[in-house]
C-alpha cells in the first residue's frame, strides 16, 4: 500500500514507507532508516502489509519488529521518544501541524469536513509530513493526491484515493 506521492523513495521499500511507519507508530517504536536497510526486502514488504489494528496483532507486530531488529540490525530497539503523536486518529479535529505546514507551503489547509472524510492513513500521512523536518516536499504533493486542493481537478477524484490503496509490489 503506497501513496503516489511516495512511489519514488519507497516504491522500492529501500525507504520506510507511510503505512510502514503508521503501524511502528501504533507500536510505538523508532525504526531509523539504517535498521529499515538491514531487513530483506520480504521482511520490509511484511512489515507493509502485516494487518496492526487489534491489540493481538499489535503485539505480534511490535515482537516481529523487535525480532527483526535484534537479528539483522547492530542497533537496539528503542521506543518512540514521544508520544501523542496520534492525532491522526481523531477525524473530528485536525491538528494545527496540518494547518501550518499548508500555511506554509502557500495552500488552503483541509477544511473540517475535508479532514473528518480522510482515511486514518491519509490523516497519519498528512500530520507526518507536516512535521517532519526532512520530507516536507511532499506535503502539497500529498494534500493533491488525497483530493484536497480543488486546483487541480484531476486530483480531487476518488480514484487518487483507491489509488493509495493498493497492495505493494511483491
Amino acid at each position: 500500500m503506497l501513496f503516489d506521492f511516495e512511489r519514488d523513495f519507497a516504491g522500492s521499500l529501500r525507504c520506510i514507507p507511510m503505512i510502514a511507519r503508521q503501524k511502528l507508530d501504533i507500536v510505538g517504536i523508532k525504526l531509523s532508516l539504517r535498521q529499515w536497510s538491514r531487513f530483506t526486502r520480504e521482511e520490509r514488504g511484511q512489515l507493509a502489509d502485516l494487518p496492526c489494528e487489534i491489540v493481538s496483532e499489535q503485539a505480534t507486530y511490535r515482537a516481529l519488529v523487535a525480532h527483526l531488529i535484534a537479528t539483522r540490525s547492530d542497533e537496539p530497539l528503542r521506543q518512540l521518544a514521544t508520544r501523542g503523536l496520534e492525532a491522526w486518529r481523531d477525524a473530528g479535529r485536525m491538528p494545527d501541524a496540518v494547518k501550518t505546514q499548508a500555511l506554509a507551503d502557500g495552500i488552503a489547509p483541509p477544511t473540517a469536513a475535508q479532514w473528518a472524510t480522510l482515511l486514518p492513513l491519509q490523516r497519519f500521512a498528512l500530520v507526518k509530513l507536516a512535521r517532519s523536518k526532512h520530507e516536507n516536499e511532499n506535503f502539497v504533493p500529498a494534500m493533491r493526491e488525497f483530493g484536497l486542493l480543488h486546483d487541480a481537478g484531476a486530483f480531487s477524484s476518488p480514484t487518487a484515493v483507491s489509488r493509495a490503496h493498493t497492495r505493494l509490489p511483491n
